[in-house]
């Protein structure tokens, strides 16, 4: 059974930093490519970060320079490290194996606010 299980979302002021985690099972984290994407409040589902099984990474221009996702194929768990957070990044983070995020997790509040 295929699961993703985020975690580490909460409230932080303008400026700070937040790490994200995604634990997955079920699947081979080591042979699959894995994104992160959010949905603010109202909008849709926004791609924000892609990691390929060689650990090369890709970034909205909405996130670049300010977010990192990284991979530990040993603990099968996804990261993504975000600092200098704005409040237009109050969003609930999923991370999925696809990048319109049909598969993925149940996701984690992320609130940016002072």
């Amino acid at each position: 059974q295929v699961q993703l299980v985020e975690s580490g979302g909460g409230l932080v002021q303008p400026g700070g930093s937040l790490k994200l985690s995604c634990a997955v099972s079920g699947f081979a984290l080591s042979t699959s490519w894995m994104y992160w994407v959010r949905q603010a409040p109202g909008k849709g589902l926004e791609w924000i970060s892609t990691i390929s099984v060689n650990s090369k990474t890709a970034y909205a221009n909405s996130v670049k320079g300010r977010f990192t996702i990284s991979r530990d194929n040993a603990k099968n768990t996804l990261y993504l490290q975000m600092n200098s957070l704005k409040p237009d990044d109050t969003a609930l983070y999923y991370c999925s194996r696809d990048s319109g995020g049909a598969t993925r997790g149940q996701g984690t509040q992320v609130t940016v606010s002072s």
